[in-house]
């Protein structure tokens, strides 16, 4: 979009003298160029980036007075003055696809008093990308196996800018790095789970960033979140058990059943990423449908989500029976209603349910947060810087 600019210059006597004949008395004459008494910046005809700051300096003179607003709604745009009075500083953003008036006004080093109006236009972007967030801002405590997601509504096909934006700092540092999972989803894990009692803080600064084919970001965000202790549990498909270690230490050892052979649970880690106290599991979800052979549809009590693909751990009163010395179940990890009680009331969202000896494969690093599947190097892979 081109600029349009319109620039009124004027220089004259100072505010507040009037001219006289009387003998001895001098009128103050300008004896700077027009051009040269107030500088508004950016100059030139491009239309800006909205997080480009107006300046309005003057280089022989002070800073009297700066006016800058939005031309359609009158919203004001503030600044700050330096302190030798010399330049004046936006100090917010303006809007995409809008156009601003500055009226400033300076006091050069003879007294004479020059004025200087302009009006400049913002971009207007072919889109603008939202980015959601998980943990959500107003989400506080997770847990050691908890990825940071942030997913646009819009593609990002520039995915350097799109990473240089997105801040990520943790308290104890932790070495961490970016992983795109689709031109519109982005994972950040630290090399190992995040140390227990860490704060980590996001800030996306994207507004005004060019993402890429026209979008631009469309607002900063900032999200802060604590990790809580280290809730780690190991079910291991060999020994029909689940340890349950929090911080290191061993909680809890509890008799388990995984998936059958023919639907066997998927291997590694697995973060929990929802849970819910009650849920219709349908079979028909993953292929066996009302008629066929193993079809099922029950609510089922006090529901963990691991994956996308109908993984959970929950309650199981029909298997346990066979909790600790078969797997029989369709994927999940089936526990006693009062060993799901208790894992129900101690693992939360980010808490880690790590899988061996299932017979499955590796979690997809797609998969919801299959993001720990990768190792270190394989997921810094991923990052575009």
């Amino acid at each position: 979009m081109a600029l349009g600019i319109g620039v009124t210059v004027a220089l004259g006597r100072p505010v507040g003298r009037a001219p006289t004949n009387a003998v001895g008395t001098r009128v103050p004459v300008a004896t700077t160029p027009a051009a040269l008494a107030v500088r508004i910046l950016p100059a030139g005809r491009a239309a800006i980036n909205p997080t480009t700051p107006i300046v309005v300096q003057s280089p022989v003179g002070t800073v009297q007075s700066v006016t800058v607003a939005n031309v359609v709604t009158g919203t004001a745009v503030h600044g700050v003055l330096s302190q030798d009075r010399t330049t004046w500083t936006s100090t917010e953003p303006l809007g995409y696809g809008s156009s601003y008036r500055i009226d400033a006004t300076a006091i050069m080093g003879d007294g004479a008093t020059a004025r200087r109006t302009e009006t400049l236009t913002t971009l207007s972007p072919v889109a603008q990308a939202y980015p959601s967030m998980i943990p959500a801002p107003d989400q506080s405590d997770v847990g050691v196996g908890q990825p940071i997601v942030v997913r646009f509504d819009k593609a990002v096909t520039d995915r350097v800018a799109a990473e240089k934006a997105l801040q990520v700092t943790a308290k104890p540092r932790q070495s961490g790095s970016w992983y795109w999972m689709s031109s519109k989803e982005v994972h950040y894990r630290p090399r190992n789970y995040w140390e227990p009692g860490s704060t980590v803080t996001l800030n996306a600064r994207l507004y005004g960033v060019d993402l890429g084919d026209g979008a631009y970001g469309q607002t900063d965000r900032t999200e802060t979140f604590r990790v809580h202790d280290a809730w780690i549990a190991k079910a291991d498909g060999a020994t029909k058990t689940m340890q349950i270690f929090d911080n290191g230490e061993l909680v809890k050892t509890i008799p388990i059943s995984l998936g059958a052979p023919g639907f066997p649970t998927q291997s590694g880690p697995h973060v929990i990423s929802n849970k819910q106290p009650s849920i219709i599991m349908d079979s028909c979800t993953f292929g066996i449908c009302k008629g066929q052979p193993g079809y099922y549809r029950e609510r089922v009590s006090l529901n963990e989500r691991i994956s996308n693909d109908g993984e959970f751990v929950h309650s199981a009163p029909w298997s346990v029976g066979q909790q600790g010395n078969s797997n029989v179940s369709h994927g999940c990890v089936n526990l006693s209603p009062a060993n799901a009680q208790w894992f129900y009331d101690h693992f939360g969202l980010g808490d880690v349910v790590e899988i061996t000896n299932s017979g499955g494969t590796p979690l997809p690093v797609w998969d919801t947060y299959g993001d720990w599947t990768l190792t270190w190097p394989q997921w810094q892979a991923g990052s575009a810087l």
